[in-house]
């Protein structure tokens, strides 16, 4: 029997060394590590085959069959092959095992299963490997005998796999809890918007149902979406209006509520009679220049020139410097030029002697990052802002602006470009669900003849005349695409007051 002993520093290299020694049909049948590195046994095919054949043959002898006798160097031979036998229990292995290359893959894998078994509950009771094949052996009576697969000795074995750390682990479970709760909240999310979904179109059918049956609020409804005032402020008002007024009542009534919900400062003074600081601010284009040149001849006119005060911060639009002081030549008012903060506090220290001191900002759009460093500059004591809207602006637009240039205290707001919208329905919608106190308007570009007072009275008349017919315009079978929302709770807010 031709079995050897390799002992290497690692695992590859005592596998090496058998397959240098048997070649490819080497089987390996035992694998241990020891003080000097790594100790494989193993054998060939062709020993392990001539062993399996000679203990088949003689496993049922004679019962009186005389022992052949040997010679000395053959018992010499046989008792060295059982010593080494003996010391290694190598035949044990053989015999009950017959371990190749497939079943040594086995035997770590169960080796490193074990381990990392151990680190997380325990160790448990130690198994030799012939009570390990024991225990398989049912197994593998079960299971067709795969076929064998040979080593490669240069192909690296893990031997070991080291456990995961309990940190690792708790991160783990806590990315899963995460996770889940993830999920549950946005299943959570979906059905509270269901809920809300199904709960708008029942309350639109209901309303809708309810229009069907008063012919003149539907009536009213489509005069209103038609006149571009927005669906929550429409239904908002006319779900208070009285179910017993007749068709013209119902359209004084609506008016007198409109009116009521502008605001605007036409009980009071006008605005260059009263005087004080204001800073014209907004979008780009919507008059503000020309706005504080009107108010200036205005002003100019009642007190005389020397109770004006033109400032400008537009020192980025080419040319508006130029602008205002052109027109400060025209009404005999010296403009002045501010670069920031500092130097606007000093003029107005100035000036503080005059009437009436206007400020001509430059214009910035809505979601413009130097809209927040404009506003920055004159957030400055008794400095009021006149934000300027351009009436002929998409309803979109205009409450957009007045959301993002909405500060603190008193808002105020100039209507310009009057003459040039065709619609006034989405300004004044605007401006009374801003809750905006609105200080004049323009309609046109003279100065100062271009300018009236805030009458809410004209301006809702106006806004309700029937315009010319357009593309935009909804027809009465479209008032369901109008209402598939509720109303933004305007009369929870007591934004509407009828």
């Amino acid at each position: 029997m031709n079995i050897k002993r390799f002992t290497a520093p690692t695992s590859r290299e005592a596998l090496a060394k058998a397959r240098m020694a048997f070649g490819e049909g080497t089987l390996i049948l035992s694998n241990r590590p020891t003080a000097n590195g790594v100790e494989v046994v193993a054998t060939a095919e062709d020993t392990l085959s001539a062993l399996d054949g000679s203990a088949g043959a003689s496993s049922n002898p004679p019962l009186l069959a005389p022992t052949p006798a040997r010679s000395a160097p053959q018992r010499a031979s046989q008792a060295a092959a059982v010593s080494t036998l003996g010391r290694n229990a190598v035949e044990e292995d053989t015999e009950q095992l017959a371990m190749s290359t497939l079943s040594f893959q086995d035997y770590v894998r169960e080796r490193m299963l074990r381990r990392r078994h151990e680190a997380l509950n325990g160790p448990a009771e130690p198994q030799t490997l012939s009570e390990r094949s024991r225990d398989q052996e049912p197994e593998r009576e079960r299971m067709p005998a795969p076929a064998v697969v040979r080593h490669n000795p240069l192909r690296s074995i893990p031997m070991d796999i080291p456990p995961e750390p309990p940190r690792r682990r708790q991160e783990a479970a806590s990315a899963h809890l995460a996770q889940s709760n993830n999920n549950q909240q946005s299943v959570m999310n979906e059905l509270h918007a269901m809920r809300e979904l199904i709960e708008d179109r029942f309350n639109t059918m209901a309303w809708l149902g309810q229009a069907r049956q008063n012919p003149i609020q539907s009536n009213l409804m489509l005069k209103m979406i038609r006149a571009g005032y927005s669906p929550s402020l429409a239904r908002a008002v006319l779900e208070r209006m009285p179910e017993d007024l007749s068709a013209a009542e119902s359209v004084r009534w609506l008016m007198d509520v409109l009116e009521r919900n502008l605001k605007t400062d036409l009980a009071e003074p006008p605005l260059y009679e009263q005087g004080g600081i204001f800073a014209m601010v907004g979008s780009t284009g919507v008059g503000k220049t020309t706005t504080t040149a009107k108010l200036a001849a205005l002003c100019a006119r009642i007190h005389g020139p020397g109770s004006v005060g033109l400032i400008t911060l537009d020192t980025y639009r080419v040319g508006a410097h130029e602008q205002l002081r052109s027109y400060g030549r025209m009404l005999g008012i010296v403009a002045h030029l501010a670069h920031d903060r500092a130097a606007l506090q000093d003029l107005l220290g100035l000036l503080s002697g005059k009437k009436m001191v206007l400020i001509d900002t430059t214009g910035v759009a809505p979601r413009d990052p130097r809209k927040r460093d404009m506003l920055d500059v004159l957030d400055l004591p008794h400095v009021n802002r006149l934000l300027v809207l351009n009436a002929g602006c998409h309803g979109d637009t205009l409450d957009d602006v007045l959301t993002a240039f909405k500060t603190e205290g008193s808002q105020q707001a100039i209507l310009s470009k009057v003459d040039e919208a065709v619609k006034l329905g989405p300004a004044i919608d605007a401006l009374i669900r801003h809750q905006m106190v609105l200080r004049g308007v323009t309609n046109g570009q003279r100065v100062p003849e271009d300018w009236e007072r805030a009458d809410a009275h004209k301006l809702i008349s106006t806004s309700m005349r029937a315009p010319a017919k357009s593309a935009f315009d909804p027809k009465a079978t479209d008032l369901n695409f109008f209402f598939s929302h509720s109303p933004d709770t305007m009369n929870e807010r007591g934004l509407v007051d009828a």
